[in-house]
């Protein structure tokens, strides 16, 4: 069979084959299967092949093959203005679309010397905070799905319709927001809004250990997941791992506190570590970021009901055209550091804009954590690594 079937053997003393004695005592030749997961296959959340080297039903080499999904995005940046990119870069981790914004319109305010009004500022943090527990709440419900429970994706839902009916009302977009704008946000937030944030987030807050009680001392879950998949923090530097994967292996970085931007100088942000680096690690770590942007949150809306009437946004000409030069700004995204590097050559549109996605760094990694696991383990990793396949291929 060809490579890139679903099924394919690589006949002959292969990579960590051991020879087999018959009845005769003659050698018998073994042979490593190479088994593709993928492009189409449910645990891989999306179009993501991965090529695996089997020695009986142990890992001996993995190769993620990206790139199925490819759809030029940094390309398309190319020939599109600075209003229009922001359309575009959005949609890379469809989870994260507010987050997504961020980093472009930070880059092209840097180069534009733009300073933001205030409202704006911890309105954009109080709406990256929302996101970010969206996209956790997303991971939390699907992983416990991806090794056999199916409740607990049932009461992550029904926390994200809470979160997203107040990101719809403000926004009108229930995954792709379009808010932000160079220079400040959309709009003004409606009246009472900060108020409805409030009374979610508190929701949240008081119903999230019904998700926590069904899953963290779940002695199957716990089968499943310690001790598998262990990556250390030597990996995850070589490979820049990033975000909660990386912070489960004890990397202790995150953008919000050790490079602030928006209002996290303003705000005390506790940064969630773990030392077992496993796929429990990686879960919990998830978790009790998911109860740090609630408190997070809490704070934005009280900075804001303080703040007096202002603007949100800046007046811009019609036809907006970046200085000419680069810049490189990067955030705290979900699933890690995202980076922005933009160049442009005094147009409407960017010369060059590069796209630095977590899910790209945190997928290649698998090289190194699934050779030695069983393919019963594959899974479990896997979904531990928390990606978007859109991220990964941009």
């Amino acid at each position: 069979m060809t490579e890139g079937a679903p099924r394919e053997l690589s006949v002959g003393m292969g990579a960590g084959a051991e020879a087999v004695r018959g009845a005769h005592g003659k050698e018998l030749a073994t042979e490593d299967m190479i088994l593709n997961i993928g492009p189409q296959h449910p645990s891989t959340h999306g179009v993501l092949r991965l090529r695996l080297t089997l020695d009986g039903e142990r890992i001996s080499s993995a190769e993620p093959v990206v790139g199925y999904m490819h759809r030029g995005a940094e390309k398309l940046f190319e020939v599109r203005d600075y209003r229009q990119i922001i359309v575009l870069a959005n949609r890379h981790d469809w989870l994260s679309a507010f987050a997504n914004e961020l980093g472009v319109v930070l880059a092209v305010e840097r180069m534009l010397g733009m300073e933001v009004p205030v409202r704006a500022v911890w309105t954009r943090t109080l709406m990256a905070e929302l996101n970010r527990v969206l996209s956790h709440l997303m991971f939390l419900g699907s992983y416990p799905l991806e090794l056999g429970a199916i409740t607990p994706v049932f009461y992550a839902f029904r926390e994200r319709e809470t979160l997203q009916a107040v990101m719809e009302e403000i926004s009108g977009g229930r995954m792709h927001y379009m808010f932000n704008r160079v220079g400040g946000l959309k709009e003004e937030i409606p009246e009472g809004w900060t108020g409805r944030v409030a009374q979610a987030v508190a929701d949240v807050r008081r119903r999230l250990p019904d998700i926590e009680n069904l899953i963290v001392g779940n002695e199957i879950f716990l089968a499943r997941t310690r001790g598998v998949g262990v990556l250390d923090r030597e990996t995850v530097m070589q490979y820049g791992v990033s975000g909660p994967i990386a912070r489960a292996s004890g990397v202790d970085v995150d953008l919000r506190r050790d490079e602030p931007y928006l209002a996290y100088g303003e705000l005390p942000v506790k940064v969630v570590t773990r030392s077992a680096g496993d796929c429990h690690a990686r879960f919990e770590v998830l978790l009790e970021q998911v109860k740090v942007s609630l408190d997070l949150a809490d704070a934005c809306v009280e900075r804001l009901l303080d703040l007096p009437p202002g603007p949100v946004n800046q007046r811009l000409p019609k036809v907006l055209k970046v200085p000419e030069g680069h810049t490189y700004a990067w955030t705290e995204s979900p699933l890690g550091l995202n980076g922005y590097y933009l160049v442009s050559r005094g147009e409407k549109t960017p010369w060059r804009m590069k796209l630095r996605s977590a899910s790209f760094n945190n997928v290649q990694v698998l090289r190194e954590m699934l050779p030695g696991h069983l393919v019963a383990d594959m899974v479990a990793i896997l979904g531990s690594m928390f990606f978007v396949v859109g991220d990964i291929d941009k």
